[in-house]
């Protein structure tokens, strides 16, 4: 079994001095700068330590931070190569885990240099960028970490949060945490239509997508809306050259925790989806629940590296 989402708690600052190099070990102390933890993640609600279920075969390890809330690309890029630096300790612990590469968003080019830093540890088989940023991850100067992505075979993995002063939905802002965390399917609606319409998908058809603890049950209407607002106005995005939910269903994969479904819906739903195979385990440090796999429906990413 390969569990696609593992998520674990960004360690403290002072846990990372020894991968900073003495500049930004001076810097972050003279900042006052003690944790990396997004303030909307619940207390306790993230383990320390990234520990596969059993009857687990692979687990992929992803760090909740918030790296993209610091207004500074140089240090956000130092201290999320810090943060790696320390994921890969981490991965020593169990041969069972993979690593995703935290970037700093703010500077594409700074982010597409750590993948390129990354890479050869073939441990790592994604890169975690926020859901809400100050641009859709549709947008052109992302493309640089998109590139180095596909060069090397990484996912890019669209993970909950995000959030650098802007309305957090498209009505404004909420008051309230749980209206956050119900509102972010919209976000997640918002990048998938991003990625495709901007070309982002289309010109690198060998990259792949997880939408990471999004829901799944909104993303056949989306793709309805899609295809049919593009066959009406396509000249609009000649580059996009194939219906919209085929895209999707090439290159966009999602984790089935949560599922925001009854079970008894999961087969209408599948049906909508059009292919299984978009969907990921995901234990999301939750149980393991009793699973009955179709062998023509068995996860095929991500694409696990040597």
């Amino acid at each position: 079994m390969i569990d696609c989402d593992l998520p674990v708690a960004a360690p403290p600052v002072s846990a990372l001095r020894d991968h900073l190099e003495p500049y930004w070990r001076d810097s972050v102390a003279e900042r006052g700068i003690r944790s990396l933890e997004p303030s909307y993640e619940l207390p306790g609600g993230v383990p320390r330590q990234p520990a596969p279920d059993a009857g687990t075969s692979v687990a992929v390890v992803r760090p909740v931070s918030a790296i993209e809330a610091f207004h500074a690309e140089d240090l956000a890029a130092a201290l999320a190569a810090g943060m790696n630096d320390w994921l890969r300790a981490e991965l020593d612990r169990d041969p069972r885990l993979r690593g995703s590469i935290t970037v700093a968003p703010q500077s594409p080019e700074l982010a597409a240099a750590e993948v390129e830093r990354l890479a050869p540890d073939r441990r790592f088989v994604q890169v975690l960028l926020p859901l809400r940023g100050r641009l859709p991850l549709g947008r052109r100067p992302y493309w640089p970490i998109y590139d180095a992505c596909a060069r090397h075979g990484l996912a890019v993995a669209v993970r909950p949060g995000g959030n650098i002063g802007v309305a957090i939905t498209p009505a404004g802002w909420p008051s309230h945490l749980v209206e956050d965390l119900a509102g972010q399917a919209q976000a997640f609606q918002s990048q998938v239509v991003s990625l495709v319409l901007e070309g982002a998908l289309g010109r690198r058809p060998e990259l792949r997508v997880v939408l990471v603890a999004s829901g799944v049950t909104w993303l056949p209407s989306l793709a309805w809306r899609l295809d049919k607002n593009w066959k009406g106005i396509r000249r609009e995005v000649p580059w996009v050259d194939r219906p919209p939910s085929e895209v999707i269903r090439r290159s966009v994969r999602l984790t089935v925790r949560p599922f925001d479904a009854p079970p008894d819906a999961f087969p209408e739903v599948l049906a909508h989806l059009g292919s299984p195979s978009m969907l990921l385990y995901a234990s999301g440090n939750g149980p393991v629940p009793e699973v009955e796999y179709d062998e023509n429906a068995r996860q095929t990413f991500p694409r696990l590296r040597d």
